[in-house]
C-alpha cells in the first residue's frame, strides 16, 4: 500500500490540527512512479533507530560467538587469501605485507556484502510488520544496512591492531575514510533496494544474491591490487571502475596503508555509478512497494 494524501484530505488534516485535534492520514494505493518523499522518512527517524537496534540484536541472538562473527569472517578469509594468493600464487601487494593488504580490503567488502545480502531479504523477512502498520518501507532495507556499521566498527578495530603490529601508521589521506565508507553504504543500499523489491515478486532472488556476491568479490580488487590492471586499455579501466567497490577498496588501502595506487578518477567513476544505482533502486522500490503487503 502506498500513501497519497488528496487535497481534501490535506485540508481536513489542517483543519483538525488548527482545532487541536490529532492529524488524519489517508492511506490510498498509488499508481505509477512516485516521489521518494525523504521528508516522510525523516519523520519516522525514531522508528528507523529501533529497526536498526532490532536488526543488531536479532543478528547475533542465540549465537555462541555473538558479535565475534563480525571479526571471524573477514579474518579467516584473510588467512585463506594470504595462503593461496599471497604465498602460493605470489600476488603482488603494492609493497605492504599481504595479510594486511587483503584485510584492509576485506573490511569494507564484508560491510558491503553483508549489507547487500541482508537488505535483499529484509522486506520478505518483515512481512508481518508490513501487513499490520504503515511506515515508509524504505526504512526496512536502510535499517538493515545501517545495522552493519556495528560489524564494520569491530572489524575496523582489528585492522588498526594489525597496522600497529606491522608498524604501519595511517597517512594524512585517512580523512577520506568517511566518504569511502559512505560510498560503500550507498552501493550496498542501492543494490539491496533493487533485490529487495524483486525478492517480493520472485523468491528465487534469494539464491541469486549469494552467487552475485561471490562473483562480485573476484571482480573487485580484494585478493589482488588494481595495479595488475595497469596494462589494460583506458576504456577497459573505465568499465572496470563502474564497479563502485573498486574505488572503495583501493581508497581504503591508499588512505590507511599509504600504497601508491591512489584511486584518483577511479573513485569519481565508482561514485557516479553508486549514486545512479541508489537513485534507480530507490525509485523502483517506491514504485513496487504498493504491492508489498498483498504479495509478501
Amino acid at each position: 500500500m502506498g500513501v497519497r494524501i488528496s487535497a481534501s484530505a490535506a485540508a481536513d488534516r489542517s483543519r483538525a490540527q488548527s482545532q487541536g485535534e490529532p492529524g488524519i492520514t489517508y492511506i490510498r494505493p498509488s499508481r505509477g512512479w512516485r516521489a521518494l518523499d525523504l521528508r516522510e522518512l525523516w519523520r519516522y527517524r525514531e522508528l528507523l533507530y529501533f529497526l536498526v537496534w532490532r536488526d543488531v540484536k536479532v543478528r547475533y541472538k542465540q549465537t555462541v560467538l555473538g558479535a565475534s562473527w563480525a571479526i571471524i569472517q573477514p579474518f579467516f578469509t584473510m588467512v585463506v587469501f594470504s595462503l593461496f594468493f599471497g604465498r602460493l600464487a605470489g600476488v603482488p601487494s603494492d609493497g605492504v605485507p599481504y595479510p594486511i593488504f587483503s584485510y584492509a580490503a576485506l573490511v569494507p567488502w564484508t560491510f558491503f556484502a553483508t549489507g547487500l545480502t541482508h537488505s535483499a531479504n529484509s522486506v520478505v523477512g518483515s512481512q508481518q510488520l508490513l501487513t499490520k502498520v504503515y511506515f515508509p518501507r524504505l526504512a526496512i532495507p536502510l535499517a538493515t544496512v545501517l545495522a552493519g556499521m556495528v560489524d564494520f566498527a569491530l572489524a575496523f578495530a582489528v585492522l588498526l591492531g594489525m597496522m600497529l603490529y606491522y608498524g604501519i601508521l595511517p597517512t594524512a589521506n585517512v580523512v577520506w575514510l568517511v566518504p569511502l565508507v559512505v560510498l560503500s553504504l550507498i552501493t550496498a543500499l542501492g543494490v539491496g533496494l533493487w533485490f529487495a523489491a524483486l525478492n517480493v515478486l520472485y523468491r528465487d532472488v534469494r539464491y541469486v544474491v549469494p552467487f552475485l556476491v561471490q562473483v562480485w568479490l573476484f571482480a573487485t580488487p580484494v585478493a589482488y591490487g588494481a595495479s595488475l590492471l595497469d596494462n589494460l586499455d583506458v576504456h577497459w579501466r573505465v568499465l572496470y571502475s563502474l564497479n563502485p567497490m573498486v574505488g572503495v577498496v583501493e581508497g581504503f588501502r591508499w588512505a590507511l596503508l599509504g600504497t601508491d595506487t591512489a584511486p584518483g578518477p577511479m573513485v569519481l567513476v565508482s561514485s557516479l555509478a553508486a549514486v545512479l544505482i541508489l537513485v534507480g533502486g530507490a525509485f523502483y522500490f517506491r514504485r513496487m512497494e504498493r504491492i508489498f503487503a498483498d504479495v509478501v
